[in-house]
């Protein structure tokens, strides 16, 4: 059968080559498992507004326990989904480097992108980054305060709404807690960098049974150091980052340019051969952080009162704040101008020729730019690319911090389980720069003669260099949410004589929205050109929703039980939209049980997407199709202003964007064929339509034809290569990447789980987990009605997506010791340069365990236990070269300790 292969080959890739490939510890919980020692209680699963007997669920659910994930030294919630198979988040806290993304990490599910992952704090919202508004950074949560994450890995917009499209990740904190608890732990890479070290405390107080209340809090606290781009030797591979604006300068007048160290281009600073004999370039990822350094603390307070038997209140207080801080090559300026003469008419003495080096180019005495020729340039000038090493590498500072309060009371009323809160959700981002300058004096200077760009400066050139240095805040953001929430559920009767009751649950909620980002206008026109911020950045809006939605569950037979859900959503600025859910649970053995759902979903618009302003920043590193086809310029075209350039592109909002929309199947079977052990097979298909995005790179200066549209030139034909030329019609010349609804998205593919667990008289008791995902089909539209382009094992668009992902774990335990290895296995893929084959990657880690004392447990464990370095890639999505640091791990093998003290 299909299935049994698909199976046989998952546990094949696992197994070959090596005695166990093991992974995380996760309990994939089937439907019909049950915890032999625990009283059947009614609890409500995530992906069900009913309370129901724990296992009963016709939704594949993976649970992931906290104590044990602390055991094999995870310490963030970012290692956590990065090895949940499902997942193919592609935004980590290392893409800060050069990407202004604030050190945010987000979860996405099935790949369809982080903003279709609805990630909850115990079953509620959290406020989502407020750069962007799409979703909760991961660095919140609090990871020392959580008893464990509940993963629904299908669609639930018919009982969340927004966002609830790939799945639904629900992190859950301790309900109450008794006592204290200290732990402190380090991580120390076998190499240098990337030392980390982290300490909570804990402490609770009453019985809520006895004693009618509980009050604890959690502190938790986490840092690590930077991974500099010169303590790896990933970039050596080959030059990444390759910049035509380097120190000494590059130089040129129309299509000709020279550097005073090429050909062999060896006296600079990381200098490579520009490829023409005459120019220089600049391997710019030395400079870069392949980890940054980051700081993290968690704070979570809560107290539960019982009122009486059947009522309780409870209050919930978050704050969390991380700071992230990275680095990458100095500032380049690269549409500086150099005078042959002083403003007094002396001659310029760092001129090209001029007494310092003889030019390997030929130089025009009356040289005119014939496209732009600004005031104060005399002709005769040199065009001059020079990056600012005097005033250092550029660095950025990252301030983050979520603000969480809920207020909620649950219990039980005239035979109904309610739950109310009222929420508010606060998240603030600031972002400050380092090692920046002023463009405008070092624009003046290297103008003027007083700026040597070619070599080093004398005391004046320093004096003025220092004093164009600019620290200061570029950016702010802040978003809030307030949501008043209230659901019940209740039996309703054996309406069918299958021997259990019917069951129903209703809901509703009302929120309000706000969220502004702004740019620091007065800083960031000073550092336009090196930063591509648009100093007049004011991105903000809001906007108030309403929802109602039920649930019924009804036993048809004593083995079948079919579910409905349905949930009608309203937004203020978009409109209504309703989304129904249908789902089966068949049970016609004890050792087999059939599940299944069709639902459709749908992801709101977000504030930022609706009201960003227009603001123009930077490409990556490309080649003008018109002006330069192919790389090679066009007569009268120079190459350094049209080939291998980062041009300007004009982002913002859309206020006639549609939802994404989404309908969803999951089709799967629980087999128990021996006490203990479980085989889950989970069938899944999500097809999204209206997809919200800006357009690809790739795409539109891959096919300038097509694009042509978005494409707004000078008058001269030009785009513009420095952020200080734009909106200036006569000079900014722009491609027009705003958002809007791009296409579709359809994905499909099969997970799988085992689970065993082996009981011994004599030496303890064994379990074997794994969870392996397999990708079938993925593809996707750049636009709408356009051509379905293929992601599987293929880098298309801003990444792969993986065929296959593994993880499992194998555990002992035996008294007060305990031990486990596991490996975490992704398949290779086409490389965005298609000549290269991306190697899979698979990693163990192995760790063991010892109570010492009653309070004191220790633990010691090695992660990447082969030191299996990140396989070569050539993508150039991140500042990061030689691998792809949002799918491998630069750190190394890794030792880790941790100690924890209960009293």
């Amino acid at each position: 059968m299909m299935m049994e292969t698909v199976l046989s080959r998952s546990l094949r890739l696992m197994f070959t080559g090596s005695a166990v490939v093991a992974g995380l510890t996760m309990l994939a919980q089937p439907a019909m498992a049950q915890q032999n020692d625990a009283p059947m209680q009614r609890v409500e699963v995530t992906g069900s507004a009913i309370k129901r007997i724990d296992g009963e669920t016709s939704v594949p659910i993976t649970i992931i326990k906290m104590d044990d994930l602390k055991k094999q030294g995870i310490t963030t919630i970012e290692q956590v989904m990065s090895n949940l198979s499902a997942s193919q988040a592609s935004q980590g806290t290392s893409q800060v480097v050069g990407l202004g993304t604030g050190g945010a990490s987000f979860a996405d599910l099935r790949g369809i992108g982080a903003n279709k992952t609805l990630v909850l704090l115990n079953g509620r919202r959290m406020a989502n980054n407020a750069l962007d508004s799409s979703a909760p950074d991961l660095n919140m949560i609090p990871f020392a305060a959580l008893e464990r994450v509940e993963v629904l890995r299908d669609g639930a917009s018919s009982l969340y709404g927004s966002d609830a499209v790939g799945g639904v990740i629900n992190f859950i904190t301790r309900k109450d807690f008794q006592g204290g608890i200290v732990s402190i732990g380090g991580d120390m890479p076998e190499q240098s960098g990337g030392f980390s070290k982290n300490a909570n405390v804990g402490f609770g107080y009453g019985d809520l049974d006895k004693d009618g209340f509980n009050i604890f809090g959690m502190l938790d606290t986490q840092s690590q150091r930077a991974i500099t781009g010169t303590q790896r030797n990933y970039n050596k591979r080959y030059p990444g980052g390759i910049s035509p604006t380097t120190s000494p300068a590059n130089y040129y007048q129309d299509d000709l340019t020279g550097n005073p160290t090429a050909p062999s281009c060896a006296a600079g600073t990381f200098l490579v051969p520009g490829g023409d004999g005459l120019s220089c370039n600049m391997s710019t990822s030395n400079f870069v952080d392949y980890v940054p350094k980051s700081k993290r603390t968690t704070g979570l307070l809560k107290g539960v009162l019982k009122l009486n038997a059947n009522h309780e209140i409870s209050l919930e207080y978050l704050n969390s704040e991380s700071k992230v801080y990275s680095a990458i090559a100095p500032v380049p300026y690269g549409g500086l101008r150099q005078n042959r003469t002083r403003l007094d008419g002396s001659p310029n003495p760092f001129y090209p020729g001029n007494g310092n080096f003889t030019p390997n180019i030929p130089l025009d005495a009356n040289y005119v730019d014939p496209n732009f020729m600004p005031a104060g340039v005399n002709p005769g000038f040199v065009n001059v690319k020079w990056r600012d090493l005097p005033n250092g590498s550029r660095a950025d500072e990252n301030i983050n911090k979520q603000q969480r309060f809920v207020a909620g009371l649950n219990g039980n009323l005239a035979g109904w389980d309610y739950n109310a809160a009222l929420t508010f959700n606060e998240n603030k981002v600031a972002v400050n720069l380092m090692g920046y300058s002023d463009g405008g004096i070092i624009t003046k200077g290297v103008l003027n003669g007083i700026i040597n760009p070619f070599g080093e400066q004398d005391a004046a050139g320093m004096a003025l260099i220092q004093s164009a240095a600019l620290n200061g805040n570029v950016r702010n953001a802040k978003g809030t949410t307030k949501v008043a929430d209230f659901n019940a559920s209740r039996e309703l009767g054996d309406w069918l004589g299958a021997g259990r009751a019917a069951a129903l649950a209703v809901g509703a909620q009302a929120g309000h929205e706000k969220f502004l980002s702004t740019a620091n206008s007065e800083y960031a026109a000073k550092v336009v050109a090196s930063t591509g911020i648009d100093p007049n950045t004011h991105d903000e809006g809001s906007r108030t929703t309403q929802a109602v939605y039920a649930e019924l569950n009804v036993p048809i037979l004593k083995t079948l039980d079919v579910t409905a859900a349905v949930r009608y959503d309203r937004y203020s600025d978009f409109g209504n939209t309703t989304n129904p859910k249908v789902a089966f649970r068949f049970q016609p053995t004890k050792e087999v049980l059939f599940r299944g759902s069709y639902s459709t979903g749908f992801r709101a618009p977000s504030l930022y997407e609706i009201n960003s302003s227009q603001t123009y920043t930077n490409t990556s590193q490309r080649d003008d199709p018109i002006n330069c086809p192919g790389g090679k310029p066009l007569p009268g075209k120079p190459k350094a202003t049209n080939c291998e350039q980062q041009f300007q592109a004009l982002f913002g909002g859309n206020k006639k964007l549609s939802p994404e929309e989404s309908r969803n199947i999951t089709v799967g079977v629980v087999l128990e064929p021996v006490a203990n052990l479980s085989i889950g097979i989970d069938y899944w298909d999500i097809k999204l339509d209206h997809s919200i995005g800006a357009l690809q790179e790739d795409d539109v200066f891959g096919d300038p034809v097509t694009y042509a549209a978005v494409y707004h030139r000078t008058a001269n034909g030009n785009l513009a290569t420095d952020g200080s030329q734009c909106p200036n019609p006569a000079t900014c010349g722009y491609v027009d990447l705003r958002t809007q609804n791009l296409g579709g998205v359809k994905t499909r593919g099969l997970d799988l789980s085992v689970n065993y667990r082996l009981r011994t008289s004599d030496f303890g008791t064994f379990a074997l987990i794994t969870n392996s995902t397999y990708v079938n089909k993925y593809e996707y539209q750049s636009a709408e009605g356009g051509k379905w382009k293929q992601n599987v094992g293929v880098f298309s668009g801003s990444g792969p997506i993986f065929r296959w992902q593994h993880t499992a774990s194998v555990n002992w335990n035996s008294g007060i010791f305990s031990a486990g290895m596991s490996g975490h296995y992704k398949s290779g893929y086409l490389d965005q340069d298609e000549e290269n084959k991306v190697a899979s990657y698979t990693t163990f880690d192995a760790f063991g365990t010892v109570a010492a004392t009653k309070n004191v447990t220790l633990t010691v464990g090695v992660r990447n236990l082969f030191d299996r370095e990140p396989p070569l890639s050539y993508q150039t999505n991140t500042f990061q070269a030689g691998y792809d640091p949002r799918y491998a791990d630069a750190i190394g093998r890794t030792v880790y300790l941790r100690g924890s003290y209960t009293f």
